[in-house]
């Protein structure tokens, strides 16, 4: 069997977990299992990178997953990842968390805490970290310490592992909400022209005012829900340790203060405009970044696809075959793999910090960076439907992520929530 403490693997038996041999045996074999279609998948079927999600907490069984890897494809990468956390009080919530699990549902939550704590200590007695072992064996590994806030690498080679390494560094499980929407109508949108710089109509106009008034809006809730969530986090946590006054770790739970607000957008006028009375507004930082910038149809830039069908038939036909590879041909034009690239700095930055953000781009845009939160692939980025006048709203939890669409009523210049009809991975 193989999963985190807290998961329920160790209530099938009354025995202890390591003190069955017959689980133990088990677990290695559905270990081994588990392995093998995951190099089926590199190897056979175009992936690139895998992950295999499990405790591996021993010298042994590290050694047997190496060894089991390099036999069928000694080329292949290998980085272990380990996370550790030396933060008492993120330890604690994050057990608190834990027991207050369907694994535990209706149980008294000392019993529970006992119990988990328990396990924890039969996990911890065959508990070797990451070290000198791996060093002098020169594998890789990263140790990601309190969810980020100290990295340790080994022998790091090659982009994709820094690459990953560094998004490690990054990574923050504060409690916030990513708001993605596309700019207001622009005179190039009636006139169905791709690409440009054209200002706002005034449909576009009243777009933004109405979305400022709203994000207003949400934001005041969304403070009120986060103090309510602080202190029944404070409530949970003494109910769980009797006589307990420690608060709950703000990074999970916040700290019942409101939160900075950054609006980002592109360079573009019709997304500066369209954060304009955010501009006016100190409660809120904006920027703007030339990463959002659309994606660059290079000689094609002012024409409409009706236009590019008649004159350019043969590149109408390749774009339309085939639009996440199709590269716009001419000086600075781009594809959506360009667009990717590009945005990977922005993405690091938008997982970097703690506060709220609202992201006003272009359809490119917004179609790879709901892709990026929603764990979708990369096959599915140039077929995203993102119209002018949806908003949506995401907030990662504990268990996935939470999603709102909220599509703009321009006779109410209001916006009202309606079924997404996006679809993740992790809700």
């Amino acid at each position: 069997m193989v999963g985190l403490p807290g998961r329920g693997q160790s209530r099938v038996t009354d025995k202890g977990f390591f003190e069955n041999e017959r689980a133990s045996f088990i677990r290695e074999n559905l270990a081994l299992s588990t392995l093998d279609d995951l190099l089926e998948y590199l190897l056979f079927q175009g992936g690139s990178v895998g992950i295999l999600d499990a405790l591996n907490l021993t010298l042994e069984r590290r050694n047997a997953l190496y060894k089991h890897v390099k036999e069928r494809e000694p080329k292949l990468s290998i980085v272990f990842i380990e996370s550790m956390c030396d933060d008492v009080q993120l330890l604690e919530t994050n057990i608190a968390s834990e027991i207050r699990s369907p694994d535990y549902e209706g149980n008294d939550p000392a019993s529970s805490l006992a119990d988990f704590k328990k396990r924890l200590r039969a996990y911890e007695s065959v508990y070797v970290p990451l070290g000198f072992y791996e060093e002098e064996k020169n594998m890789q590994y990263i140790k990601v310490i309190d969810i980020g806030r100290k990295t340790i690498h080994h022998r790091l080679q090659g982009f994709l592992t820094g690459t990953i390494a560094s998004y490690l560094s990054t990574f923050n499980t504060s409690p916030r909400q990513i708001w993605i929407t596309r700019h207001g109508q622009s005179y190039d949108n009636i006139l169905i022209k791709i690409g440009g710089d054209s200002d706002l109509t005034e449909v576009g106009v009243h777009y933004a005012s109405a979305l400022y008034k709203f994000i207003n809006r949400k934001r005041a809730e969304w403070d009120e829900n986060q103090q309510l969530r602080h202190y029944n986090a404070l409530e949970a946590a003494q109910d769980s340790w009797p006589g307990d006054k420690t608060p709950p770790n703000p990074d999970t739970f916040g700290d019942g203060e409101s939160k900075n607000f950054c609006v980002w957008t592109s360079m573009l006028k019709r997304s500066i405009c369209t954060a304009k009375e955010f501009e006016e507004d100190d409660d809120y930082d904006v920027m703007a970044w030339e990463m959002l910038n659309q994606l660059n149809t290079g000689y094609f830039e002012g024409l409409t696809f009706e236009e590019i069908e008649v004159r350019f038939p043969e590149e109408h036909a390749k774009q339309r075959a085939d639009k996440l590879h199709y590269i716009y041909p001419g000086v600075g034009g781009e594809g959506y793999l360009q667009v990717i690239s590009r945005l990977r700095e922005f993405i690091r930055e938008m997982e970097r910090i703690k506060d709220h953000i609202l992201a006003i781009g272009h359809t490119s845009i917004c179609r790879v960076l709901m892709a990026y939160l929603l764990d979708l692939t990369r096959d599915d980025i140039a077929d995203l439907d993102m119209p002018l006048g949806m908003l949506y709203s995401v907030e990662t939890k504990d268990d996935g992520i939470e999603l709102h669409a909220y599509r703009y009523k321009e006779d109410a210049s209001d916006f009202m929530e309606v079924p997404s009809h996006l679809s993740s991975q992790r809700l």
